[in-house]
C-alpha cells in the first residue's frame, strides 16, 4: 500500500480546489464528482502539468510538490503514466513507434514490453498507425504506452468517456487485467459510477473543489446523504460474497456472505473465489414478513440501520445490514409508511437473481 499525502489548494474561477487528505493506495482509488468538481485539475497537480501557488505532494515518501519549500519535480522525473479522455497518440508514429517513444524516455525499471502488448491485446496492431484504429484500440494503446513510461502511479482520466457503449464493454476486461497484472497504484477519474464499482477498492468524492467523501466503495454508497452516488439510475450498494458452487443446468452461481447465502444469474468466477456484486436500491424489496411461495430466490433477513426520506421527491432509501453488510434500498414514501418500517426493526431483503451483477 502507498501513501499518497496532499494538501492543495488552487483557484478554479468560481471556487478553488482546496483538499487536505492522506491516502494509502493499493489498487485504484475512484474519483468520483459531477463535471466542474475539480477531478481533472487534481490530476493534472499530481502529474506536474498544472501548478499552483501553495501546495504539498509526497508520493511514496518522495516529495513532488513543496511550495513552502521550492521543491517543484517536473512530469517527466514523477514517473506518472497518465491516459486522457481521448487516447492523444502520436499520429506518425505506428503503434510500436508509440511504446518505443515512451520507452525510451522512461524513468526507472520497465515492465516487460511483451506482456505489456500481451495483456492488452496488441500483437496484430502494432504495424497499424492511430488512424486506423478503433476507438477502443486507440484507448488501449494509450494505456500501453502510459505502462511502458515505467511509471509508479497511474492516472486515468475518464478513459471510457469517448467511447460508446461497445468500446466500453470492450474496454472493461483490459483494464481490469492491466490492474490485476501490474498492480500499479491507480487514481480512476470518473463521473459516473459504471466504472468505478467494478474496478475501484476505494472512492474519493470531490465536489465544489473539496472533499465530500472518502473511504472504501462499500462505505461511500453506503452514505445517504450524498448525491453523488444516490442517483435514480446510480443508488447502489456492492456485496463482497465467496462463490460456493454452480449450477451448470440452471446457470446459476451460489454465493456466500456472512452466514447468508445469495443465488447469481450466470457462471460467475471458480468455487472459493471472492467476487463484489453491485445491487441497485431499486431492485430490492422489503417485507416484514419472510414470504412463501414466490418466485425471488433472494430472501435475507435484515435489519433497519438507518431512514432518509426525500420530501422532494416520491421516494426514501431505507439502509439495511445483511450479514454484516449494508445495502441500500429505494421505496416510495408511500410504501415506507404504509409499512410503518423504523430504524432497528427487522425486516426481510428481496433481492431477484436476474437483477444481480458482478462488480
Amino acid at each position: 500500500m502507498t501513501r499518497l499525502r496532499i494538501d492543495l489548494e488552487k483557484p478554479l474561477g468560481d471556487f478553488s480546489l482546496k483538499i487536505s487528505e492522506e491516502l494509502n493506495i493499493d489498487t485504484v482509488l475512484g474519483v468520483l464528482g459531477h463535471n466542474g468538481a475539480g477531478k481533472t485539475t487534481l490530476l493534472r497537480l499530481l502529474a506536474g502539468l498544472d501548478r499552483t501557488e501553495r501546495g504539498v505532494i509526497e508520493f511514496g515518501g518522495s516529495a513532488w510538490l513543496d511550495t513552502s519549500h521550492s521543491i517543484f519535480v517536473p512530469p517527466h522525473k514523477r514517473r506518472i503514466g497518465m491516459v486522457f479522455q481521448d487516447a492523444r497518440l502520436f499520429p506518425h508514429l505506428t503503434v510500436a513507434g508509440n511504446l518505443n517513444f515512451a520507452a525510451n524516455r522512461a524513468v526507472g525499471q520497465l515492465l516487460p514490453r511483451a506482456e505489456v502488448i500481451k495483456t492488452l491485446g496488441l500483437e496484430g496492431l502494432l504495424a497499424r498507425r492511430p488512424a486506423g484504429l478503433s476507438g477502443g484500440e486507440r484507448q488501449r494503446v494509450a494505456l500501453a504506452r502510459a505502462l511502458m513510461s515505467g511509471p509508479q502511479l497511474l492516472l486515468l482520466d475518464e478513459p471510457l468517456s469517448a467511447a460508446d457503449m461497445g468500446y466500453r464493454v470492450e474496454l472493461l476486461p483490459y483494464l481490469r487485467q492491466v490492474i490485476d497484472r501490474f498492480k500499479i497504484p491507480t487514481l480512476y477519474v470518473a463521473h459516473t459510477l459504471d466504472e468505478l464499482t467494478q474496478l475501484a477498492d476505494q472512492l474519493l468524492v470531490l465536489r465544489g473543489g473539496s472533499c465530500a467523501a472518502l473511504g472504501s466503495v462499500t462505505e461511500v454508497l453506503a452514505q445517504l446523504d450524498l448525491p453523488e452516488v444516490a442517483g435514480r439510475e446510480a443508488a447502489s450498494s456492492m456485496i463482497t460474497a465467496q462463490v460456493t458452487a454452480h449450477d451448470p443446468d440452471y446457470q446459476l452461481t451460489s454465493l456466500a456472505f456472512g452466514g447468508q447465502s445469495l443465488s447469481l444469474s450466470g457462471l460467475v468466477a471458480s468455487p472459493g473465489d471472492k467476487v463484489r456484486i453491485r445491487v441497485f436500491a431499486t431492485d430490492i424489496a422489503i417485507a416484514l414478513e419472510k414470504p412463501e411461495a414466490i418466485s425471488i430466490r433472494n430472501v435475507l433477513p435484515a435489519v433497519v440501520s438507518e431512514i432518509r426520506i426525500d420530501t422532494l421527491s416520491p421516494f426514501a432509501d431505507v439502509l439495511i445490514a445483511v450479514g454484516g453488510q449494508s445495502l441500500r434500498v429505494r421505496m416510495t414514501r408511500a410504501s415506507l409508511n404504509e409499512l410503518k418500517i423504523t430504524t432497528s426493526q427487522q425486516v426481510f431483503a428481496l433481492l431477484k437473481t436476474a437483477s444481480l451483477a458482478s462488480g
